[in-house]
């Protein structure tokens, strides 16, 4: 989730005021998509290919629903020449450091990032504890999906969405996302949000860990958000997930501790913050990052410019038919100065339409 950028880092801002600049377009987006969703029994399967495999597979069988290309070309030849004992580009497996983008790189971001159509639903399913909010003219806005009068309501939408997601339990909350994942459907696709990942990358991040490298997701989503799914959908751990994070604090509740969430934010994890979140978390640069928009660009730099082997890849959204086309003019997952940067430094740019064979898990054929 790639929010504007921001001016202060570590709980300066008030609650929740990092997504109010995205609020209005981003608004519109879901609604003239049809953003509620719709529930069903159905539970969420453990998607196929996030495990990863216990040996390196033979070249010739890796990254099937890559095409032949420059990009798949790469990837192979840099796990290659990084993991071969006497390449000069050799590297022990502590310093093999993957790390991926979320929205719009392991999974779709649009017609609205996901987290916040979930972020919108909590404040929908909190109003029967919160009667004073009928004559909210922002939850009045939200009920009724008037965009207009939501685009002059962005501050006090930020503030329903705070008490909507804060006051519980981390436990609790992660229940309640486990829950959402579960039954929420995508407004185009009306599929679980979980199965929206792409199976290319799914394969890239098995690959990776056969041939000794650690995967890590680093967004601008929360930690408490991914960390519901990453392992079971990527098979990323927890540990291994850096994201924003809002305020925790330790109580006691009924005689045992908790910790409880509050509203506001203590770290964002986009941007600049990148680099600052896989410093504080990993403690090592990372040799491979890949991105999708202008809020991976610091990690994408970050990660190009240390003097040893390193990648750096960007997806580009160029397949309307199948997934989504968009880029420079995109209010959800902007690729504007990232890929001017791309283009003059020699970083990867993967064509979604031209080099993924297969966009989705269960779409065998595309």
């Amino acid at each position: 989730m790639k929010f504007e950028e921001q001016k202060t880092m570590h709980g300066a801002r008030r609650p929740f005021e990092r997504l109010r600049g995205c609020t209005a377009t981003l608004l519109a987006a879901a609604f003239v998509a049809g953003c509620a969703s719709h529930v069903d029994s159905t539970s969420v399967q453990p998607t196929a290919g996030a495990q990863a495999t216990a040996t390196a597979p033979a070249a010739a069988a890796v990254l099937p629903s890559w095409r032949d290309g420059r990009a798949r070309e790469a990837i192979i030849k840099f796990v290659d020449d990084v993991t071969r004992e006497g390449s000069p580009s050799f590297l022990p497996p502590a310093d093999r450091i993957a790390v991926f983008d979320n929205d719009g790189t392991l999974w779709s971001e649009q017609p609205l990032y996901f987290q916040f159509m979930f972020l919108l639903d909590q404040v929908k399913a909190a109003a029967p504890k919160h009667p004073e909010w009928r004559n909210d003219p922002a939850f009045r806005a939200l009920a009724a999906h008037d965009q207009a009068a939501l685009a002059g309501q962005q501050k006090a939408l930020m503030k329903l969405i705070g008490i909507a997601n804060s006051g519980m339990t981390v436990d609790e909350y992660d229940s309640t996302i486990r829950a959402w994942l579960a039954t929420a459907r995508h407004p185009k696709f009306h599929r679980p949000y979980t199965e929206l990942v792409y199976q290319p990358q799914l394969e890239l991040l098995a690959y990776l860990r056969a041939n000794g490298f650690k995967t890590f997701i680093v967004s601008g989503g929360t930690i408490e958000f991914m960390r519901a799914f990453a392992d079971r959908v990527y098979g990323i751990p927890p540990e291994q997930v850096i994201g924003s994070s809002q305020a925790v604090s330790y109580e006691m509740r009924d005689g045992k501790p908790a910790l409880v969430r509050q509203p506001k934010l203590d770290f964002v994890d986009d941007g600049p913050g990148k680099p600052v979140g896989i410093y504080r978390q990993i403690g090592r640069k990372p040799v491979l990052a890949f991105g999708n928009s202008d809020g991976d660009q610091q990690m994408l730099e970050y990660t190009a410019a240390q003097p040893g082997p390193h990648l750096a890849l960007i997806v580009h959204h160029d397949d309307a038919a199948r997934e989504f086309a968009y880029d420079r003019q995109s209010k959800v997952g902007k690729l504007d100065h990232a890929w001017d940067e791309a283009l003059a430094k020699g970083w990867i740019v993967v064509s979604m339409k031209d080099e993924w064979s297969t966009i989705y898990p269960r779409d065998a054929k595309q």
